[in-house]
């Protein structure tokens, strides 16, 4: 591990576009952690290596672009294609964001009301994937929002709109353990097609006044124009938020702090804490939640128009 007393070190290994790297140095309370990002273009044998190669090298280790699985309230569903990626890491403690998140966006529907007050004068959000973010889903559902869940509509291209999270967690045990098999990048754009915009369900983007969840399903279909909307999202770099802006969002909220111009994933930013802590291995909910408390790390709104 690294010498005490110098850099702490945590790196996100992505199945995105490479394009995106970018690497800071942070003070997660009081200590310096380097926060590195490493695109592999969707390549899951580079990410293998990857990790092989940085496995007992630094202090925490991410999978971004990517989860290990989905939790659908209390059950856990892995996906088996994305675990080769990551089947060889032994020493150095692998996170994908999925404690932080739970830990950030069950609050998440309350900040935002209190943070834009009359603009949610219509409490409608599309939620890009509820169960991704199940605890974000369960916000805005618990805060009184009528809710779109649109899983098969971003992963899938159908035009299935869910409007309940129960319809979802009845789905789970039917179809997630075959979904949980297919190939990742059947799932979720990875490497360049990150890159591509595919502007679509502008139905549902009209209706919304809020769209939430992963920033790659939002940039990708966000139509053209969107006057006036609110974007509840993370892993934003400065050309995303430019996007947002000449689409005329109103307003972008982000779950992760602002460094450098950009937001990093949830599983670099889980990894960074770890790396903070210096315990050499994960830290469980109820620590990830006291660290989240102690920073007083809660989205951060920016008005860009």
């Amino acid at each position: 591990m690294i010498p005490s007393g110098s850099i702490r070190r945590a790196v996100s290994i992505s199945l995105g576009s490479s394009r995106r790297d970018h690497a800071v140095v942070a003070d997660i309370g009081g200590v310096p952690v380097r926060l590195e990002r490493v695109g592999t273009n969707g390549d899951l044998a580079k990410a293998a290596r990857l990790f092989r190669e940085l496995d007992g090298k630094v202090d925490a280790l991410g999978l971004g672009g990517a989860d290990l699985g989905f939790r659908i309230g209390e059950r856990w569903y892995p996906l088996h294609s994305v675990f080769r990626a990551v089947r060889d890491v032994r020493r150095t403690p692998l996170v994908d964001g999925t404690k932080l998140k739970r830990a950030i966006e069950r609050r998440a529907a309350l900040f935002l009301e209190d943070r834009c007050g009359t603009l949610l004068d219509e409490k409608r959000v599309l939620l890009t994937s509820a169960v991704d973010r199940w605890e974000l889903a369960r916000s805005f559902a618990e805060s009184g929002f009528e809710c779109v869940f649109g899983d098969f509509m971003f992963s899938f291209g159908l035009p299935l709109p869910f409007r309940s999270l129960n319809a979802i967690a009845r789905l789970g045990p039917l179809l997630f353990p075959a979904i949980s098999r297919l190939p990742f990048s059947w799932i979720y754009p990875t490497g360049e097609h990150q890159a591509e915009r595919k502007p679509r369900w502008g139905k549902w983007f009209r209706w919304a006044r809020v769209v939430a969840g992963d920033c790659q399903y939002i940039r990708r279909t966000l139509p053209d124009r969107w006057e006036g909307g609110i974007v509840l999202t993370n892993t934003t770099t400065p050309e995303d938020v430019e996007l947002f802006r000449r689409a005329g969002v109103r307003i972008l909220a982000t779950t992760s702090p602002v460094l450098e111009g950009r937001t990093f994933g949830a599983n670099l930013m889980e990894a960074g804490l770890i790396a903070a802590a210096g315990a050499g291995r994960e830290l469980d909910e109820g620590e990830i939640r006291d660290e989240v408390d102690r920073l007083g790390w809660t989205p951060v709104v920016r008005e860009l128009n």
